[in-house]
C-alpha cells in the first residue's frame, strides 16, 4: 500500500512526513481552500523533500496559463485534477507542462454504481492518466470534506491503479487493506487544523500501513 499526505501548508510537518517515509507528499493549489499554499510557500516546502518522494500539485479548474506558470516556479512531479475537468482537458493541460498525471472522482452513492464508476476511469485511461483517485461526492466541495464514500463502489478491475481517499485516519485505514486498491490518501484524518499536521496522527497512520506491510 502506497501512502499519500495531502495538504501541507508547514515545513515541519513536510519534515515529519519525510521521516515517517511517506511516498508522495501534496500541495493544494486551490486558493478557496483552507490548506492552499502560494507558490512561494510551495518552493520553500519543496525544498526539503528529497529525492524519490513525489510531490503532487492539486489543482482545481486551472488554466493552462496558470499552470504552466506554476510549472515553471514549483518542483512538483505528479498534477491532480480535483475539479470538473474533462479527460480530453487533463491530457492537454498535462502535456503542456509535459507531467504525469491523476485525476480525481467524487463518488456520489446516489447516483454512481460500480459500472458508472468504472467507465469513468476507463476515459481517462483512454487519455493517459497514471492512477485515479476516488473520492467522496459533495455537492459544493471539490475535496477535503473528510466524508467516506461507498466503498463497495470501487471496481475490482479497474483501468487504472486506485488511490482511495475521503475519511481516513489511523484507525480506519486498515479496513482498506482488502479492497482493489494501490494506494491511500489522508489530509483531514493526520490534522489538528485545517493545513495543520499533527504528528502523533501521522505517525498512528504509518504504524498502522507499515504493521500490515511487515506482517505480509
Amino acid at each position: 500500500m502506497h501512502v499519500k499526505f495531502c495538504g501541507f501548508t508547514q515545513l515541519a510537518d513536510v519534515q515529519t512526513a519525510v521521516q515517517l517515509e511517506v511516498d508522495a507528499i501534496g500541495l493544494v493549489f486551490y486558493p478557496p481552500s483552507p490548506r492552499a499554499v502560494t507558490i512561494a510557500q510551495a518552493q520553500a516546502l519543496t525544498t526539503i523533500i528529497p529525492a524519490f518522494v513525489s510531490v503532487v500539485a492539486l489543482v482545481v479548474n486551472m488554466s493552462r496559463h496558470e499552470l504552466m506558470e506554476l510549472a515553471e516556479q514549483v518542483a512538483f512531479d505528479v498534477i491532480q485534477f480535483h475539479g470538473d475537468e474533462t479527460p480530453e482537458q487533463c491530457q492537454q493541460l498535462a502535456s503542456a507542462v509535459n507531467k504525469r498525471w491523476v485525476k480525481a472522482l467524487r463518488i456520489n452513492a446516489e447516483t454512481d454504481t460500480v459500472e458508472s464508476v468504472t467507465s469513468q476511469i476507463e476515459a481517462f485511461a483512454n487519455v493517459g492518466a497514471s492512477s485515479i483517485l476516488l473520492d467522496a461526492y459533495h455537492q459544493q466541495k471539490y475535496g477535503g470534506t473528510g466524508a467516506r464514500f461507498d466503498w463497495s463502489l470501487i471496481p475490482n478491475d479497474s483501468a487504472l491503479p486506485i488511490i482511495l481517499a475521503g475519511g481516513l485516519d489511523a484507525e480506519n485505514v486498515t479496513t482498506t487493506l482488502d479492497l482493489p486498491i494501490y494506494a491511500v490518501d489522508v489530509s483531514g484524518g493526520i490534522e489538528s487544523d485545517k493545513g495543520k499536521k499533527d504528528s502523533a496522527k501521522m505517525r498512528s497512520f504509518m504504524k498502522a500501513i507499515k504493521r500490515d506491510r511487515w506482517q505480509n
